[in-house]
């Protein structure tokens, strides 16, 4: 009787790898792995369940997003009974940058699980945490808050948490650099134009002023990426005028 169970319990054949896998990304099996197939579903490929509603990972990803930030911000609340709202948001932002999170996301491999109709290569960087995020959401509703939370201290908060390193963790740049300037009264200006260059991708650059002076130019692939690395530049030629705390 308890073979017959096994057998008739155990995922398809056609889902045994698929199943496989999100045991081993997981650390427990999962119950309904066609929730966790959405998880990795693009949008590109179009699809609709039978009441017409696209098919994707994107609602998952808005799930994950409010679990990541229910978790991390309970995580923070018990270990820092000294911090206050500010503190604490502060360092929620860090935990949950998106940088952290594509990392995470890259850490696990799970691009290799998305389906697309998009070459894969042609994604930026921000897939990974996205679909981080989804996979969080969809272990949510398939396993419920323990489960979510279990996945969360494994995979994010053991192994990478350390409050005093990421206290002294910059998450932002042009955050640090702004509020530099409306506190010293000084303007500022990033003053953003394509690039010309010979480059495969089309570039950025950006030259930021403050005061009467040209204090960094920089460029890359978007322009939010070109204002946080000429804001970098800025920060250490005014490393020891801005407070960072």
């Amino acid at each position: 009787m308890r073979l017959t169970s096994k057998i008739f319990n155990s995922p398809p054949k056609t889902d045994g790898d698929f199943f496989l896998a999100m045991k081993k990304i997981l650390g427990f099996k999962p119950k309904n792995t066609e929730i966790f197939k959405r998880a990795f579903l693009h949008r590109s490929m179009n699809i609709k369940d039978e009441e017409g509603n696209p098919k994707n990972y994107e609602r998952l990803e808005f799930l994950g997003d409010a679990m990541l930030g229910t978790i991390i911000s309970k995580h923070l609340y018990n270990e820092v009974p000294g911090g206050d709202e500010g503190y604490l948001t502060k360092m929620r932002s860090k935990i949950v940058s998106r940088k952290h999170l594509n990392e995470l996301g890259k850490d696990l491999g799970l691009l290799e699980h998305v389906e697309s109709r998009i070459p894969k290569s042609h994604f930026g960087d921000n897939i990974h945490g996205n679909v981080f995020e989804a996979l969080v959401g969809a272990i949510y509703l398939d396993r419920g808050y323990s489960y979510c939370e279990r996945f969360i201290y494994d995979r994010v908060i053991n192994p990478y948490v350390d409050i005093e390193q990421l206290e002294g963790k910059v998450i932002s740049y042009k955050s640090l650099v702004i509020e530099w300037c409306q506190k010293q009264k000084k303007p500022f200006n990033y003053e953003v134009y394509e690039d010309t260059g010979n480059d495969e991708y089309k570039h950025f650059a950006v030259k930021l002023t403050i005061g009467n002076k040209i204090m960094a130019k920089a460029r890359a692939t978007s322009k939010k990426k070109a204002e946080e690395k000429a804001s970098k530049r800025a920060y250490f030629a005014l490393q020891s005028r801005i407070d960072v705390s």
